[in-house]
């Protein structure tokens, strides 16, 4: 599973959405009054969107580990263990909350922070993937051991 951080991963990405929600009337029931300012901010986001596409990250879940890849897959940054995992954790900060997004915080058993994957949209599928992911890991290498130790 793949995903691509939105701009709520980058400062300026989140005063913008803390702008966003600013003003939270919503006349007749429409939009908010400060989705205005979303509009007057598009000849900054747009660049903003597209040098964080070119020039940013992506989050990778494989079948052994969470990786962090730059954004034109040609270096891996960051890798951690799924056997290394022991808890998930999002965190959501006030300028992440008009893009639906959040940051996803990967924990070890002493509770250390481990890898934060920031700006992370939709973030509770993909903190799902990774527990199912991590679960299915710690069962499969249990299953293993103990097929060794009957040898």
């Amino acid at each position: 599973m793949m995903e691509y951080p939105s701009l709520a991963s980058t400062g300026i990405g989140q005063l913008l959405g803390w702008l966003f929600e600013l003003v939270p009337l919503r006349p007749f029931g429409l939009m908010k009054v400060s989705y205005v300012f979303a509009l007057l901010a598009l000849p900054l986001g747009l660049p903003l969107y597209f040098l964080q596409k070119a020039f940013g990250e992506r989050y990778v879940l494989t079948n052994r580990n969470v990786q962090v890849w730059t954004a034109r897959r040609t270096r891996m940054v960051s890798s951690v263990a799924l056997a290394d995992i022991a808890d998930v954790v999002l965190e959501q900060h006030p300028g992440q909350v008009f893009y639906n997004a959040s940051d996803i915080h990967l924990e070890a058993a002493s509770g250390q922070r481990i890898l934060t994957l920031k700006g992370v949209k939709d973030p509770g599928s993909f903190k799902n993937a990774i527990t199912c992911t991590v679960d299915s890991r710690r069962m499969v290498q249990e299953s293993l051991d103990q097929i060794a130790a009957r040898s």
